[in-house]
């Protein structure tokens, strides 16, 4: 999949069928959607293109008006986000900045200046609550009109349900949020995940290793930290989590997590106060040796919320915690049924 940031490309098709969105999850309803947009290109002839934003719109707001709360937690980081859109087979992806320029456009304008002389599309599609142009003013019907003056197809994709349950990206961080894995996973139809490059951190967990006696490692962690750009990415999920690893072995490596800000530590360390994602590997491969990971992009799935965040006032019960964690991820791999 070709990736473009911003329309002034000259790699960009010079004509396609589009489909247009922030697609946070790449859920099952953006999967099938994307099945159709795939079939109406492979018709006319034409690439494929999805476009997206980068910052999400509301996370854009949220910063000019200064009201944080305005901001939806993300399912997906755009390096997960481009990875997914790729897995399901697009030919190109456009990353528009959602900037003040972009915000203002009005609904005319988008139309003429990128689908139709940024983009020449041939086909757009669209979801059924599809919104456009400066304070949501351009709808299907608006679209639609335009399509047929200007000789483009414009379709529209009703509502995707899975087990009665409408398919959606706020459906998909009601799940994360309130820990249920296994719904998040069946509105996915994979389980939630995300990636990075493992980076250094405190070093806290060989630390640890005063504390945890029969552990000459402590509990070292593999760790993935996001931007401090302001809204850059708030997590859907929170919490401690029994998770699966891959990237590092042949085969998928069990352990435990933590993603959020680490509420036990000095909010003045190497983290910052950032979101992180710390993964402590249950069983660690000895081929990999001690520094084996650094450097390296790894998937972490989530499986099973075990907890919330917890605040530990010293070493010594963090040590506690982190054990009894990595006793109950154990029980919960080890039991009936086999999960995802």
């Amino acid at each position: 999949m070709k990736i473009y940031r911003g329309l002034r490309h000259p790699g960009i098709a010079p004509g396609c069928a589009l489909t247009i969105g922030n697609f946070d999850g790449v859920h099952r309803g953006h999967q099938a959607m994307l099945a159709l947009l795939k079939s109406e290109a492979a018709h006319r002839g034409v690439p494929s293109c999805v476009m997206t934003f980068e910052p999400h719109p509301r996370d854009y707001f949220a910063t000019a008006l200064n009201q944080p709360h305005l901001a939806p937690p993300r399912i997906a980081t755009l390096r997960d986000k481009l990875t997914e859109l790729a897995r399901c087979g697009v030919d190109q992806t456009l990353v528009l900045p959602f900037n003040a320029a972009l915000a203002r456009q009005t609904p005319e304008k988008f139309i003429e200046e990128v689908l139709l002389a940024g983009l020449g599309v041939r086909y757009v599609l669209v979801g059924d609550d599809f919104r456009f142009g400066a304070k949501r003013a351009g709808d299907y019907a608006m679209l639609d009109a335009s399509g047929r003056q200007h000789g483009f197809d414009v379709a529209r994709m009703m509502s995707y349900e899975v087990h009665g349950l409408r398919v959606s990206s706020s459906a998909v961080r009601d799940a994360l949020a309130e820990g249920r894995l296994d719904d998040a996973a069946a509105l996915l139809g994979r389980p939630y995940s995300i990636s990075g490059h493992v980076v250094h951190g405190r070093k806290l967990g060989r630390a640890l290793a005063e504390t945890a006696p029969g552990r000459a490692d402590g509990f070292r962690t593999l760790n993935l930290r996001f931007s401090r750009r302001a809204h850059a990415w708030n997590p859907a999920a929170s919490g401690i989590f029994v998770v699966r690893v891959h990237g590092l072995d042949a085969k998928p490596l069990a352990g435990v997590a933590n993603l959020g800000v680490r509420p036990s530590l000095d909010p003045n360390d190497v983290n910052g106060g950032r979101v992180l994602l710390e993964t402590h590997v249950l069983d660690w491969p000895a081929h990999l040796g001690a520094e084996g990971a650094y450097g390296k992009i790894i998937r972490v799935d989530l499986l099973h919320k075990l907890h919330d965040e917890l605040r530990y006032h010293s070493l010594a019960a963090l040590t506690e915690g982190i054990a009894r964690d990595c006793a109950d991820a154990r029980a919960w791999l080890a039991a009936p049924p086999a999960r995802i």
